[in-house]
């Protein structure tokens, strides 16, 4: 454990999702979370780990996330840093190849295109390097309207009928299906869920991982992990949740109770 010899724990990590649970979906990290993690960081090794690329994840968490974190994985992990340092990445079209993906992503176009939204946007399949995020409403929604259409999909089950049809159609193709966020579900061959991170970490020598996630429910993106046998999860409802939590994790950093 030498790389982490400044730490008071070295063999401790914990991991966070970022949208629900680091940050509100799809918005910035708040001043608030910033110092907790900077605090607890002296103490153990953090890192985060979410379905989205790089790019949106600085435009949630800041542009220094690579030195603010000690491991980050985009993608759940198939794109990752240790210390600022690229590791090894994987590619979802080229483990899928191109002639199956064509007919995923046209099918996912057709059947999108048949459904009766209140309002649709932009970009409603996107490629991603280690899989596809399918968005029904498009991820160029604004907040207020990502918003509602999450109160819609509770209602109307539009993320697990889609999820249920791609099953049926696709059941030679070994993917698995993950509803994340507020407007979408990620598209990524089995075994490629958040856990796929924890490759990276397994000869690190840590003795306990703990996992916050806010997905943490059979078909959400955090489940996986969640219930990982070498993973502590922690469900929580939102970013102060997660606050709570980790001081309670850590009553000496934050004199919680005092």
């Amino acid at each position: 454990m030498d790389k982490w010899k400044d730490r008071k724990q070295p063999d401790t990590l914990l991991l966070f999702d970022v949208d629900g649970t680091l940050t509100p979906a799809r918005r910035s990290v708040t001043p608030e979370m910033l110092e907790l993690l900077r605090v607890v960081r002296k103490e153990v090794v953090i890192g985060f780990v979410g379905g989205s690329d790089l790019a949106k994840q600085q435009e949630q968490l800041g542009p220094t996330i690579l030195s603010d974190f000690d491991y980050a994985f985009s993608e759940n992990g198939l794109t990752a840093y240790q210390k600022g340092e690229q590791l090894e990445s994987q590619s979802f079209i080229g483990w899928l190849g191109e002639e199956k993906y064509k007919k995923l992503v046209n099918f996912l176009l057709k059947y999108l295109a048949d459904i009766d939204l209140p309002f649709k946007r932009g970009t409603f399949v996107e490629f991603r390097n280690g899989m596809i995020n399918v968005a029904p409403p498009g991820r160029n929604c604004t907040v207020e309207e990502r918003n509602k259409y999450e109160e819609y999909d509770k209602i109307h089950k539009i993320r697990p009928k889609l999820v249920e049809a791609l099953k049926a159609n696709f059941k030679d193709f070994s993917l698995t299906y993950s509803i994340g966020g507020q407007i979408s579900i990620d598209v990524f061959p089995t075994g490629w869920d958040k856990t796929y991170c924890l490759k990276h970490v397994k000869n690190d020598g840590f003795k306990t991982i703990h996992f916050f996630g806010d997905k943490a429910y059979e078909g959400g993106n955090d489940w996986e992990i969640y219930n990982h046998e070498l993973v502590i999860g922690h469900s929580v409802k939102n970013p102060d949740d997660t606050i709570k939590q980790v001081k309670e994790l850590f009553p000496h950093l934050f004199k919680v109770g005092l």
